[in-house]
């Protein structure tokens, strides 16, 4: 994240933050999600649970910060974003890769891979995570329905926009159980890929083997 323009006590904050964020990833990854407490957590970084409170609202919401992060840079991109041609699936997708360009360099797609590993085994974190998407689903909704003037009852809107979810949590599935190293560049390409793949899925054909 960019801090140039921040105060000392922005700069203090996001720094609180971060550590929170690197300290939960890396107890929940060598001593498990269960094993490790809030006061195991805040203990490490030398803050209060009230400070803790302050960033996150449980165990859960910092293991997910993230993920968390991308998706509410997407809406701040889609909210930024007036186009008035092109469909509204370019818009999603574009939105989507801006925002995953607009993460910090400082780690955040080693963060990410932590996040993604952790919430395949922890059904407490997939549930959180579930629950996050849904409201930023229904946010993103009613964002365009409101900019574009789409009806209460046109399903394509919800439509498009959970097929660009689905896209999104196809490519990042991928991208985190893949051989080998990859970083933010294969995570893009992954992107664009699965967004280019939704317009032929309306016209999936089916073949009988045999």
């Amino acid at each position: 994240m960019d801090t140039v323009g921040m105060s000392l006590r922005e700069r203090k904050k996001l720094r609180t933050r971060q550590a929170l964020v690197d300290t939960a990833l890396r107890r929940f990854t060598e001593q498990g999600f269960d094993a490790t407490t809030l006061d195991d957590l805040c203990a490490e970084v030398e803050v209060s649970k009230r400070t803790f409170f302050r960033y996150f609202t449980s165990k859960e919401d910092v293991a997910m910060a993230p993920i968390h992060d991308m998706w509410e840079a997407f809406l701040v991109v889609l909210e930024a974003d007036e186009r008035t041609d092109g469909t509204l699936l370019e818009l999603l997708a574009d939105a989507m890769l801006a925002a995953v360009v607009a993460m910090p360099d400082d780690g955040w797609t080693e963060r990410l891979e932590l996040t993604r590993h952790l919430a395949a085994v922890t059904p407490s974190m997939n549930a959180h995570g579930l629950q996050f998407c849904h409201r930023t689903t229904r946010t993103a909704i009613d964002l365009l329905r409101e900019r574009y003037g789409f009806a209460e009852n046109d399903l394509r809107v919800r439509l498009a926009v959970d097929l660009g979810v689905a896209a999104q949590h196809c490519a990042l599935e991928q991208w985190v159980f893949r051989p080998g190293p990859a970083g933010r560049d294969d995570l893009l390409a992954r992107l664009r890929e699965a967004y280019a793949a939704i317009p032929g899925v309306v016209t999936l054909g089916l073949e009988r083997k045999g």
